[in-house]
């Protein structure tokens, strides 16, 4: 049996040996019970001569076969969102950049496989700095820039939330009024991105309340009053109840994409009076278990769907533990024990942003959830960092 040497919380060390890993049946697209988007990470580029934590050198190729790797699974991919850094690494224009390749690499995977490759990009205001001289004024305008931008490349729009507009609006109707703006110009009906603080902190009181449930009613008049143009609402606030809450009040035929990363197995399975739809950053990560587990449920063997995220949740959650905006790290780190990628850097130099016993306890989590496709490989890199970290046998 393969093994490594991991550091415990006692202080010590001990010989991990690793499980066999579990053979995932891909799911096409065309046999997905529900519309299952990963929102995906991007890989730095290494041999770039720059200052991380100021400058952005982006592997494009690796970048954009991890896209093709998660349409080949039946996923789609949400991209140049916060997984990708967005905000935090990422810049408008080296987004933008990284929106119109995906678009290309979407159209020619179609075109070279045969089956849509889905694909919907994001689009905010970040090219704004907050600032107390940002009105209203400007961040319809620079919703309008980005919008523009995607359109024109061919894109479909996933409207995220802006952290100028949170500095700017005094209350819920001046939500109101840079939403119905941009609604009623953008040329699809667009995916709405509520992003909760804990994902980023810049966000705190969005829609114009700390109190969730009454953030809640604000984004849902918005919702229910343009249901021609939403497509649906992307919650990411890791509250399976407030999810539920607002997924029963939805209009007819607009859709809630669970971005819970805590509780999404249940919130996908539904109940009997609903079910969400999903656009994941963990999906990046547990691609190969997400895709068989969706297949399972389109069999309606609700047992193995269970059976196969069980163990991905505890992962999950570890991935994504406060502070939850350094979940990237662990996306990243989990992609490179796969051999995604070469490297274990991170945008931005936030490689750094866990600890060394955070990264241990990823490493047997995914071992347990069967998603360490070679062990061997994985031990290898896995003893590499260690090392780095001053783990040695």
């Amino acid at each position: 049996m393969v093994s490594v040497t991991l550091p415990t919380r006692e202080g010590q060390t001990e010989a991990f040996k690793l499980s066999e890993p579990r053979a995932f049946e891909p799911t096409p697209l065309a046999s997905m019970p529900r519309i299952a988007y990963a929102a995906s990470h991007i890989v730095a580029d290494p041999s770039q001569d720059v200052d991380p934590w100021l400058d952005t050198a982006i592997d494009w190729d690796a970048t954009l076969n991890y896209r093709r790797y998660l349409w080949s699974l039946g996923l789609g991919v949400a991209e140049a969102m916060d997984t990708a850094q967005r905000g935090m690494g990422m810049d408008w224009e080296n987004s933008i950049e990284l929106i119109r390749r995906s678009i290309d690499a979407s159209q020619d995977y179609s075109r070279e496989n045969g089956v849509q490759a889905l694909l919907a990009s994001g689009v905010g205001t970040d090219h704004l700095e907050p600032s107390a001289d940002v009105g209203l004024d400007d961040v319809i305008a620079a919703y309008e820039y980005q919008c523009d931008a995607v359109e024109e490349a061919g894109g479909r729009i996933v409207l995220m939330a802006s952290r100028a507009l949170t500095k700017a609006a005094r209350g819920p109707e001046d939500y109101a009024r840079v939403y119905e703006r941009i609604l009623s110009q953008v040329k699809e009906p667009v995916i709405i991105h509520w992003l909760g603080e804990m994902f980023d902190p810049a966000l705190q009181g969005y829609w114009g309340d700390d109190d969730h449930l009454e953030a809640m009613k604000t984004c849902l008049e918005i919702i229910n009053a343009h249901t021609h143009k939403v497509d649906g609402v992307k919650v990411s606030l890791l509250d399976k109840d407030k999810e539920i809450i607002m997924r029963r009040q939805l209009a007819s035929g607009v859709r809630m994409y669970t971005g819970d990363d805590f509780n999404f197995p249940e919130l996908i399975a539904g109940d009997e009076e609903g079910h969400s739809d999903a656009l994941l950053g963990i999906f990046d990560a547990i691609a190969p278990a997400a895709s068989a587990a969706l297949g399972a449920m389109g069999r309606q063997d609700m047992a193995e769907y269970h059976e196969i995220l069980q163990p991905t949740l505890a992962l999950s959650r570890h991935i994504f533990k406060a502070p939850t905006r350094f979940y990237k790290t662990g996306i990243v780190f989990l992609a490179y024990l796969n051999g995604m990628q070469d490297h274990f850097l991170v945008v931005g130099g936030q490689e750094g942003t866990r600890s060394t016993l955070h990264l241990a306890e990823l490493f047997r989590l995914a071992d347990r959830a069967g998603l360490l496709r070679d062990p061997e490989e994985a031990a290898r890199r896995m003893s590499l960092v260690m090392n780095v970290h001053g783990v040695v046998h």
